[in-house]
């Protein structure tokens, strides 16, 4: 049986964001952590950091300015479930969040799901609010473990359709 979680920390948008990537819940490590993506081993920074040709980022001010420098907004699709560990194969009593807060200020282009959960919580619980199709990349999560980091990188490319690099 899992534990009721609610997530604590904040989207990371402001009014130039034109693409929101969404997660599904903050693994343990995240909540931990109070920030995205915090497990050692997930390689979200390192794909996005390659994609747009910048350094990986170690601290959460770097990675804040380096997502914002590059028009990235993130936050995750849920605001509070029942979860088991970071297994999103055991979320369940799903409250999502509401992305008018990131939708009422930014000009959001495009919406991405990291990972299929993502893509399937928001198809579920979202799109109807938002009118948004949400475009699935394959997760950064360690357990995706089909996915090297190259071919993550590779199919991650499509976030960058302006080709920008790091400022």
């Amino acid at each position: 049986m899992g534990e009721i979680f609610t997530h604590t920390f904040e989207p990371i948008f402001d009014k130039n964001s034109e693409i929101l990537v969404l997660g599904s819940f903050p693994s343990v490590k995240s909540r931990e952590n109070n920030f995205y993506y915090a497990h050692p081993q997930n390689r979200f920074w390192r794909v996005v950091a390659s994609v747009y040709s910048c350094p990986v980022p170690k601290t959460v001010e770097e990675k804040k300015n380096m997502l914002l420098s590059n028009k990235i907004a993130v936050w995750d699709v849920i605001k509070s479930c029942e979860i088991t560990g970071s297994a999103d194969s055991t979320i369940k009593s799903v409250i999502p969040n509401d992305l008018s807060e990131i939708l009422s200020v930014a000009d959001i282009k495009k919406i991405y799901a990291n990972g299929k959960t993502a893509q399937s919580l928001y198809n579920k619980y979202i799109k109807k609010s938002t009118g948004f199709d949400i475009i699935s990349l394959p997760s950064t999560s360690p357990a995706n473990a089909a996915y090297s980091l190259e071919k993550l990188i590779k199919e991650w490319k499509i976030i960058n359709e302006y080709n920008r690099n790091c400022l």
